[in-house]
This record gives structure tokens, C-alpha cells and sequence, in this order.
């Protein structure tokens, strides 16, 4: 039997003469680690230690975005500030010369905690703003304002992808968009009301794809605004509803204080400015239906300078404006979103502007709002509350003491 056990020993196992020397070899003191603990560096290794980064520290030590963005700068003379200057930019051999953004056209950076509420709150609810949508510059002054009720915020319904293309616009597009949320009328009163905003405006996107083209939709929310927050103001920033007048009475007669459509340009330029299915005439009869469907109803409307038009072609496109009695117009600088959109025809000076504004008011417009950053809601509860209501509240004041005097003065007959 030994000499089969042999025969089968372990492939594996040592010769049994060397392992008897393994046993008899003395043994060395060695130190135990564990498997986590670093090794000591031997004497040999040259290799340098990493140094402990303080980068973060020095970073967060440093000035904040906004103390950077706001730091003191040289004033400019007005001849330096209505001046465009010009740049080379590209690679070496293949630099083009582009035009820098005029001073009066810079804005500072979207900080303070209202801002950060209301974008966390649109956030939470799921609803969407024209003012992130379409890169509005105006955001830091209409959500970022010191009192609530001063502030502003365009509240965009129906998703955010529209049906049609304008060239002017940075909206998405598709020809069938997602379909709409049912909960977005009770999402967006709750949001407003929890804000306590003085005044909204509450836009949408084109759905040519809805039989109503969202103007019930649109209708719904305003009357769930007004259930919540009886005291706010409330303006509709409408699109056409592919000329369907019937729609645009459904709005105007939900209960908002504003009605609002914008021409965005001369009726010469719509062709290239706006989708092919919107139309002048058509946005003029827009206007038109809604100051018919509801007695005392104030309508609005902007327009885009800086996109090639002519002197005359303002003048024709105001006269047609107050043909169809429209109360508000707004004047502002267009601003090409990216390098797909129209580029831009002219930088507009504000003192332009300035004129425009008072070209208006002799027309007859209650209100003209006119300057390079104006957009068609922007600082909106400021000038309808200050300029609109105060206006209107002073002719009926005058109305009721004019008919106070007649009756005293029959009284005394």
C-alpha cells in the first residue's frame, strides 16, 4: 500500500525532500497589514508626492458670478455707447468680422432669491415660461424684482413646442406636439396664487393640431386664475387660431383684463418674419374680434424693429392698428436667438425708440411702451397698473364730475 501511495501523491505538493528544508529553513520576523493601510514609501522610489489641492478653497473664497458681473466699470460717453463695434472672429486664415452687441442691449445675470423661487416652482409644477423658451432678456428685472407684486411672469401654455416656425422665434417646433396636460389650468392658478403676482401674462404656443387650436384650454385657466386670486391682472397673449373668430370671443370672454396679439412686423415683411399661415390681415381681424366680444376690454399688441422695415411701412401699420381700435403697442429691438434664425437688419438707437413711443401717443394709443429690451409683456404689470388703469381711472373720475355738475345744475333750474 505505501508503494501505491506513492505512485499517487499530489502533482501539486512539493517534493517531499524539499519540503522537509521549507520546514527546517529558520524563520524571519516579518510585519503584518492590514490591506487597507497605505504602503510605506521604500528608500528607492523616487517618485514626487502629489502636493493637497487648494483650488476649491481659493474658488469658493473668491468673488460670486454676480459681485464678478457687477464690479465697477468705466462709464461710457454717449457717442462710446451708440457706437457698434466690430471683431474678427475664427481660426487664423478663415476670420470673418461680426458685430458686437451694442451696449444699451446688455443685460445683467438672472440672480435673487424671487428668481430662483419662481424658476423652482415651474420647475416642481411642471409648466413652462415664454421667458426661458424664447431667451427673453428681460428675465432678471420681471422675476428677480424686489416686491412680488411688482413682478412679471409669462406663463407658457400648451407645452413647449409650437406648430409653426417663425423665423424670428426659438421655440420648438413639430408638427405634432405632445398632446395637452389636463392639469396644467389647476397647476398654473396654484403656482400664481402661491407667488402672489401682481399682474401675468399667459401665452401658448400654436396648435394647429387641436380643433380649437387650446383656446378653451387657454379659456379654463384664466377663469381658475381669476377663482384663486380674484385681485390679480390678468393679460392673454393669444395666437391666431388660424382665423377662427369664434375661438378668440371664447377667450376674450373668459374673464382676463387684457387681450394681446402681436403683429410682430409690417405687413410687408410678414411673408419672411412669420409662418406662411400667419397672416396681417388676419391678426388685424384677431384684434378686431376680441375689443367686439367683451364692452371695455383693453387690447395690445408689439412690434419688432430691427428686421429691415421702412419709416412709411410703421406709419401704415400703426394707422391700420387704430383702425381696429387697439389700445396698447409696444415697441422693441429684434434679437436674433441663434445663427438659424434671420439675421438682425439694423440695431435700433433708443432715441428712435423714444420717438416711435411719442409718434404713438399722438395717434391715440392709451399706452406705447418703446426701447431696445422692451418685449410685448415686459415689466407689464408696472405700465398697465401705472399707466393704463391710473389713465383710465382718471377720465371716469372726470366722466362722474362732469355729470355730477349737470345734475346739480338742473337740480338748481
Amino acid at each position: 500500500m505505501a508503494a501505491a501511495a506513492t505512485r499517487f501523491r499530489c502533482l501539486y505538493a512539493p517534493p517531499l525532500q524539499s519540503a522537509s528544508r521549507v520546514l527546517q529553513r529558520p524563520s524571519t520576523t516579518t510585519s503584518r497589514a492590514f490591506a487597507t493601510a497605505a504602503p510605506e514609501p521604500s528608500a528607492t522610489d523616487t517618485t514626487p508626492q502629489r502636493r493637497t489641492t487648494s483650488f476649491k478653497d481659493r474658488l469658493n473664497a473668491g468673488p460670486s458670478l454676480s459681485e464678478f458681473v457687477a464690479s465697477d466699470t468705466q462709464s461710457l460717453t454717449p457717442e462710446d455707447a451708440l457706437e457698434l463695434k466690430t471683431a474678427m472672429v475664427g481660426p487664423k486664415g478663415k476670420q470673418k468680422q461680426i458685430t458686437r452687441l451694442p451696449e444699451w442691449l446688455k443685460t445683467p445675470v438672472p440672480v435673487g432669491e424671487n428668481y430662483k423661487k419662481i424658476k423652482n416652482d415651474l420647475r416642481g409644477l411642471n409648466l413652462h415660461t415664454v421667458c426661458e423658451e424664447a431667451r427673453c432678456p428681460n428675465i432678471s428685472d420681471c422675476w428677480g424684482g424686489s416686491e412680488k407684486s411688482a413682478a412679471t411672469a409669462t406663463i407658457m401654455l400648451m407645452g413647449d413646442t409650437c406648430t409653426r416656425g417663425c423665423r424670428f422665434c426659438s421655440v420648438k417646433t413639430s408638427k405634432a406636439p405632445p398632446p395637452l396636460d389636463p392639469h396644467e389650468p389647476e397647476h398654473t392658478a396654484e403656482a400664481l396664487s402661491r407667488w402672489g403676482l401682481g399682474y401675468v401674462v399667459l401665452t401658448s404656443v400654436d396648435r394647429d393640431d387641436l380643433a380649437d387650436g387650446g383656446a378653451y384650454h387657454f379659456a379654463e385657466t384664466i377663469m381658475k386664475i381669476k377663482q384663486k386670486a380674484p385681485t390679480m391682472l390678468v393679460e392673454a397673449l393669444t395666437g391666431d387660431y388660424a382665423g377662427d373668430l369664434e375661438m378668440v370671443k371664447v377667450v376674450a370672454q373668459s374673464g382676463l383684463d387684457v387681450y394681446a396679439h402681436n403683429m410682430e412686423t409690417v405687413e410687408e415683411l410678414t411673408p419672411m418674419v412669420r409662418d406662411r399661415r400667419a397672416k396681417f390681415r388676419q391678426s388685424l381681424e384677431v384684434l378686431a374680434a376680441a375689443k367686439e366680444a367683451k364692452e371695455g376690454l383693453i387690447t395690445k399688441t408689439s412690434l419688432m424693429l430691427g428686421l429691415g422695415e421702412k419709416e412709411e411701412q410703421l406709419w401704415e401699420t400703426l394707422k391700420e392698428l387704430r383702425k381696429v381700435d387697439v389700445d396698447v403697442v409696444t415697441f422693441g429691438q429684434y434679437m436674433r436667438p441663434t445663427k438659424r434664425h434671420m439675421k438682425v437688419e439694423e440695431y435700433v438707437t433708443p432715441a428712435v425708440f423714444e420717438m416711435w413711443r411719442q409718434r404713438a401717443l399722438d395717434m391715440g394709443f392709451l399706452y406705447c411702451a418703446s426701447g431696445p429690451l422692451v418685449r410685448s409683456s415686459y415689466k407689464a404689470g408696472e405700465a398697465f397698473i401705472e399707466n393704463v388703469l391710473k389713465k383710465r381711472a382718471r377720465k371716469d373720475q372726470t366722466a362722474i364730475a362732469d355729470a355730477a355738475g349737470e345734475i346739480s345744475q338742473k337740480a338748481s333750474i
